[in-house]
Protein backbone atom coordinates (compact mmCIF):
# COMPACT_ATOMS: atom_id res chain seq x y z
CA UNK A 1 0.00 0.00 0.00
CA UNK A 2 1.36 3.39 -0.50
CA UNK A 3 2.35 5.68 2.05
CA UNK A 4 -0.12 8.87 2.38
CA UNK A 5 2.31 11.96 1.07
CA UNK A 6 2.69 13.78 5.12
CA UNK A 7 2.89 17.14 2.84
CA UNK A 8 0.69 18.77 0.02
CA UNK A 9 2.03 20.08 -3.12
CA UNK A 10 0.43 23.04 -1.83
CA UNK A 11 2.09 23.16 1.61
CA UNK A 12 5.31 22.97 -0.38
CA UNK A 13 4.67 26.02 -2.71
CA UNK A 14 3.65 28.27 0.47
CA UNK A 15 6.98 27.14 1.80
CA UNK A 16 8.79 27.99 -1.67
CA UNK A 17 6.83 31.05 -1.84
CA UNK A 18 7.90 32.63 1.35
CA UNK A 19 11.55 31.73 0.63
CA UNK A 20 11.27 33.16 -3.01
CA UNK A 21 9.80 35.83 -2.02
CA UNK A 22 12.42 36.74 1.35
CA UNK A 23 15.12 35.65 -1.14
CA UNK A 24 14.62 35.49 -4.94
CA UNK A 25 15.41 33.20 -6.99
CA UNK A 26 18.67 32.91 -5.99
CA UNK A 27 17.21 30.61 -3.04
CA UNK A 28 18.23 27.07 -2.64
CA UNK A 29 15.56 24.32 -3.16
CA UNK A 30 17.69 23.20 0.45
CA UNK A 31 16.70 25.99 2.52
CA UNK A 32 13.25 25.59 0.85
CA UNK A 33 12.76 21.76 1.92
CA UNK A 34 13.66 22.69 5.59
CA UNK A 35 10.81 25.34 5.57
CA UNK A 36 8.36 22.82 4.47
CA UNK A 37 10.11 20.13 6.78
CA UNK A 38 10.61 17.75 3.70
CA UNK A 39 13.55 16.41 2.30
CA UNK A 40 15.19 18.10 -0.82
CA UNK A 41 14.65 15.07 -2.56
CA UNK A 42 10.95 15.31 -2.15
CA UNK A 43 10.24 18.30 -4.26
CA UNK A 44 12.22 16.94 -7.22
CA UNK A 45 9.59 13.89 -6.67
CA UNK A 46 6.70 16.67 -7.63
CA UNK A 47 8.50 19.60 -9.37
CA UNK A 48 11.16 18.78 -12.21
CA UNK A 49 13.09 21.87 -12.13
CA UNK A 50 13.45 24.75 -9.57
CA UNK A 51 12.35 27.02 -12.54
CA UNK A 52 9.04 24.86 -12.38
CA UNK A 53 8.77 25.44 -8.77
CA UNK A 54 9.59 29.06 -8.90
CA UNK A 55 6.79 30.10 -11.51
CA UNK A 56 4.20 27.38 -9.63
CA UNK A 57 5.12 28.99 -5.94
CA UNK A 58 4.81 32.37 -7.77
CA UNK A 59 1.74 31.77 -9.32
CA UNK A 60 3.12 32.65 -12.66
CA UNK A 61 1.63 30.00 -15.28
CA UNK A 62 3.80 29.03 -18.41
CA UNK A 63 0.79 28.97 -20.50
CA UNK A 64 -1.73 31.79 -19.54
CA UNK A 65 -5.57 30.52 -20.17
CA UNK A 66 -6.13 33.15 -22.96
CA UNK A 67 -3.62 31.49 -24.72
CA UNK A 68 -5.04 28.33 -24.59
CA UNK A 69 -8.53 29.94 -25.94
CA UNK A 70 -6.95 31.85 -28.51
CA UNK A 71 -6.94 28.32 -30.56
CA UNK A 72 -10.64 27.91 -30.06
CA UNK A 73 -11.16 31.48 -31.23
CA UNK A 74 -9.52 31.79 -34.44
CA UNK A 75 -11.93 32.06 -37.62
CA UNK A 76 -14.97 31.74 -35.42
CA UNK A 77 -17.40 34.44 -34.05
CA UNK A 78 -17.55 38.03 -33.65
CA UNK A 79 -13.84 39.16 -34.17
CA UNK A 80 -14.04 42.44 -32.39
CA UNK A 81 -16.16 40.59 -29.28
CA UNK A 82 -13.30 37.78 -29.35
CA UNK A 83 -10.57 40.73 -29.31
CA UNK A 84 -12.50 42.46 -26.43
CA UNK A 85 -12.80 39.68 -24.57
CA UNK A 86 -9.23 38.08 -25.10
CA UNK A 87 -7.65 41.71 -23.89
CA UNK A 88 -9.59 41.66 -20.62
CA UNK A 89 -8.37 38.24 -20.09
CA UNK A 90 -4.73 39.50 -20.66
CA UNK A 91 -5.29 42.18 -18.35
CA UNK A 92 -6.53 39.99 -15.90
CA UNK A 93 -3.49 37.52 -16.53
CA UNK A 94 -1.36 40.70 -15.77
CA UNK A 95 -2.85 42.02 -12.97
CA UNK A 96 -1.95 38.67 -10.92
CA UNK A 97 1.26 38.45 -12.49
CA UNK A 98 2.63 41.66 -12.32
CA UNK A 99 2.49 42.34 -8.32
CA UNK A 100 4.53 39.64 -7.51
CA UNK A 101 7.20 40.00 -9.84
CA UNK A 102 7.14 44.31 -8.75
CA UNK A 103 7.15 42.92 -5.17
CA UNK A 104 10.39 40.54 -6.01
CA UNK A 105 12.06 43.29 -7.84
CA UNK A 106 11.33 46.04 -4.81
CA UNK A 107 13.09 43.31 -2.78
CA UNK A 108 15.71 43.25 -5.07
CA UNK A 109 15.30 39.64 -5.82
CA UNK A 110 16.63 37.52 -8.71
CA UNK A 111 14.01 36.29 -11.15
CA UNK A 112 14.89 33.02 -13.20
CA UNK A 113 17.62 32.81 -15.69
CA UNK A 114 15.55 32.27 -18.85
CA UNK A 115 18.25 30.31 -20.69
CA UNK A 116 16.80 29.61 -24.56
CA UNK A 117 13.52 31.48 -23.27
CA UNK A 118 11.89 34.72 -24.16
CA UNK A 119 9.88 36.81 -21.59
CA UNK A 120 6.43 36.16 -21.08
CA UNK A 121 5.29 39.40 -23.08
CA UNK A 122 7.17 38.48 -25.83
CA UNK A 123 5.85 35.23 -25.65
CA UNK A 124 2.45 36.83 -25.38
CA UNK A 125 2.87 39.60 -28.40
CA UNK A 126 4.42 36.52 -30.14
CA UNK A 127 1.08 34.03 -29.66
CA UNK A 128 -1.42 37.11 -30.59
CA UNK A 129 0.45 37.80 -33.59
CA UNK A 130 0.26 34.57 -34.91
CA UNK A 131 -3.43 34.92 -33.74
CA UNK A 132 -4.38 37.98 -35.69
CA UNK A 133 -1.76 36.65 -38.90
CA UNK A 134 -4.67 33.67 -39.40
CA UNK A 135 -7.66 36.15 -39.12
CA UNK A 136 -6.23 38.01 -42.18
CA UNK A 137 -5.54 35.26 -44.00
CA UNK A 138 -9.03 34.31 -43.43
CA UNK A 139 -9.97 37.84 -44.71
CA UNK A 140 -11.50 38.36 -41.07
CA UNK A 141 -9.00 41.60 -40.74
CA UNK A 142 -7.37 43.76 -43.27
CA UNK A 143 -3.66 43.49 -44.22
CA UNK A 144 -1.84 45.28 -41.56
CA UNK A 145 1.12 44.11 -40.00
CA UNK A 146 -0.50 41.59 -36.92
CA UNK A 147 2.97 42.33 -34.81
CA UNK A 148 2.48 46.15 -34.60
CA UNK A 149 -1.27 45.00 -33.62
CA UNK A 150 -0.34 42.48 -31.27
CA UNK A 151 2.61 44.91 -29.84
CA UNK A 152 0.19 48.11 -29.16
CA UNK A 153 -2.39 45.74 -27.68
CA UNK A 154 -0.22 43.89 -24.74
CA UNK A 155 1.95 46.76 -24.60
CA UNK A 156 -1.09 49.05 -23.51
CA UNK A 157 -2.79 46.72 -21.28
CA UNK A 158 0.94 45.86 -19.24
CA UNK A 159 0.90 49.82 -18.88
CA UNK A 160 -2.29 50.10 -17.73
CA UNK A 161 -2.00 47.46 -15.13
CA UNK A 162 1.57 48.75 -13.93
CA UNK A 163 0.21 52.16 -14.09
CA UNK A 164 -2.81 50.69 -11.89
CA UNK A 165 -0.33 49.27 -9.78
CA UNK A 166 1.69 52.07 -8.89
CA UNK A 167 -1.06 54.83 -8.52
CA UNK A 168 -1.83 55.01 -4.59
CA UNK A 169 -5.04 56.31 -5.65
CA UNK A 170 -7.55 54.60 -7.45
CA UNK A 171 -7.44 57.55 -10.48
CA UNK A 172 -7.49 54.60 -13.36
CA UNK A 173 -11.22 54.91 -15.30
CA UNK A 174 -13.20 51.55 -13.67
CA UNK A 175 -16.47 51.83 -15.05
CA UNK A 176 -17.79 49.06 -17.21
CA UNK A 177 -20.30 48.10 -20.01
CA UNK A 178 -21.67 44.86 -20.53
CA UNK A 179 -20.02 43.57 -24.00
CA UNK A 180 -23.59 42.67 -25.43
CA UNK A 181 -24.73 46.24 -24.88
CA UNK A 182 -21.89 47.90 -26.10
CA UNK A 183 -21.93 45.18 -29.82
CA UNK A 184 -25.95 44.97 -29.60
CA UNK A 185 -25.36 41.31 -29.26
CA UNK A 186 -27.37 38.94 -27.72
CA UNK A 187 -25.20 38.36 -24.73
CA UNK A 188 -25.39 41.13 -21.85
CA UNK A 189 -23.67 39.13 -19.25
CA UNK A 190 -20.15 39.86 -19.78
CA UNK A 191 -18.86 43.30 -18.37
CA UNK A 192 -15.63 44.74 -19.81
CA UNK A 193 -13.55 47.96 -18.66
CA UNK A 194 -14.84 50.89 -20.48
CA UNK A 195 -11.16 51.11 -21.06
CA UNK A 196 -10.88 48.02 -22.99
CA UNK A 197 -13.65 48.98 -25.26
CA UNK A 198 -11.92 52.15 -26.18
CA UNK A 199 -8.61 50.40 -26.86
CA UNK A 200 -10.18 47.98 -28.96
CA UNK A 201 -12.01 50.55 -30.76
CA UNK A 202 -9.28 52.87 -31.35
CA UNK A 203 -7.60 49.52 -33.06
CA UNK A 204 -10.59 48.19 -35.17
CA UNK A 205 -10.68 51.66 -37.05
CA UNK A 206 -7.29 50.43 -38.05
CA UNK A 207 -7.55 46.84 -38.64
CA UNK A 208 -11.73 46.29 -39.67
CA UNK A 209 -12.07 44.39 -42.92
CA UNK A 210 -13.38 46.16 -46.01
CA UNK A 211 -16.87 46.47 -46.26
CA UNK A 212 -16.41 46.47 -50.33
Amino acid sequence: MARTPRITNQQILEAARQVFLQQGFGASTLEIAQQAGISEASIFKRFSTKEELFFAAMGIPEKPLWVNELEFLCGKGDLKENLIKVCLEIMEFYRQVLPRIMMLRSRGNTMPELEGKQLRPILDVKVLTAFLEREINQGRLRPCDPQTVAQILVGTLMNYVFLEQMSSQVSMPTAELAIGTYLNSGDPATEVSVFILSLVDIVWQGIAPSQD
